[in-house]
């Protein structure tokens, strides 16, 4: 499985890269905040959204500390996407976060 440190993924979404992040926290996590332009879909909702993701781009997966979005990567990874697990996850995250609306 693919990872990438926290600061990393910050300094392609600071570049404004084209970045399609998937954040698998649950809803009261996400409240405190997520980062800007991420997607919020609950690690027990993945199987079931699979048809809202695209095989052809890459997606970064994110939760709390990297455990959840870890098994978020490998289901998805043997379903034929490319993903990138995000080590450390939100814990780690220094750079900006936006609430849901």
């Amino acid at each position: 499985m693919k990872e990438i440190e926290a600061n990393q993924l910050e300094e392609k979404v600071n570049k404004k890269d084209e970045v399609n992040i998937i954040d698998v926290r649950e809803d009261e996590e996400v409240a405190e905040g997520m980062i800007p332009g991420a997607k919020h879909i609950r690690l027990s909702e993945v199987p079931e959204r699979l048809d809202e993701l695209d095989k052809d781009k890459h997606y970064y997966m994110v939760c709390r500390s990297g455990g959840r979005s870890g098994k978020a990567s490998q289901f998805l990874e043997e379903n034929g996407y490319d993903v990138t697990n995000v080590a450390g996850g939100m814990l780690a995250w220094d750079g900006d976060v936006e609430k849901p609306s």
